[in-house]
């Protein structure tokens, strides 16, 4: 949806500078729910395209952004597939250059996952991933990982995807950053890397199985749908 609407904008429907109809009217417009419209606005506004000024509505920037700044389309397993090959090799790299400030501020992040509401594990999750990025003392190796981050926050299906999955598995995301950081603690490139690949690996499990439960529930919908239809059919024939 987030797409659609950027299309208008590069269209000429909705030039720079000027104001966006309200949510329902895109929505009607659009077909959508007034919900997707509004996850669309937060997702062009993160990469520049929008602006939402509070009290007054959502307007058009002035400034298109530069093509580095925007983010590729991609599947929530494309960005997990990239963050495993990534991050796998930057604990690996980070565990030959950790210091021990960086021990003690992941120990406390992994606590934060532990005891925390959701958006504070969320929140800690993030800072965990970017904390061990650092550690690697490879500022291509932060770039990509904040980019990456940046797919899993900002384009919305990924964002809906990682959200179904982690929201069942906090005890097992949080036993699984305590392996990463275990690792890391002893110094062992091998053994931390071997443990956020197991951690993405897991998670790349869960998706499948999400995507799986989501996929036999639409089918089942439709043969419900079908079932009541054509035994409507049946009752007039």
């Amino acid at each position: 949806m987030a797409e659609q609407i950027a299309t208008l904008i590069d269209e000429g429907a909705y030039p720079p500078g000027t104001r966006l109809p309200g949510e329902r009217e895109l929505a009607e417009k659009l077909g959508v729910s007034r919900v997707t419209i509004r996850e669309a606005e937060i997702a062009l506004q993160a990469v520049g395209r929008l602006e939402i000024k509070t009290g007054s509505g959502v307007y058009v920037s002035e400034k298109k952004p530069a093509p580095g700044e925007l983010l590729p389309k991609a599947s929530a397993f494309e960005v997990t597939e990239a963050r495993l090959l990534v991050e796998s090799e930057a604990a690996a790299l980070a565990a030959h250059n950790i210091t021990d400030e960086a021990i003690g501020r992941l120990e406390k992040l992994i606590d934060q996952m532990r005891h925390g509401s959701e958006d504070e594990a969320n929140e800690a999750d993030e800072q965990f991933h970017q904390t061990i990025a650092e550690a690697s003392n490879n500022s291509a190796m932060v770039h990509t990982v904040k980019s990456l981050w940046r797919m899993r926050e900002e384009l919305p299906e990924v964002k809906a995807t990682y959200a179904a999955v982690c929201v069942h598995d906090a005890e097992s995301r949080t036993e699984e950053h305590k392996a990463v950081f275990d690792a890391l603690k002893a110094r062992d490139p091998a053994g931390a890397r071997a443990a956020m690949r197991e951690h993405f690996h897991r998670l790349i499990e869960s998706m499948l199985d999400a995507t799986e439960k989501l996929a036999l529930a639409e089918v089942q919908q439709r043969a419900s749908e079908s079932r009541e239809r054509f035994a409507g059919v049946a009752k007039i024939v």
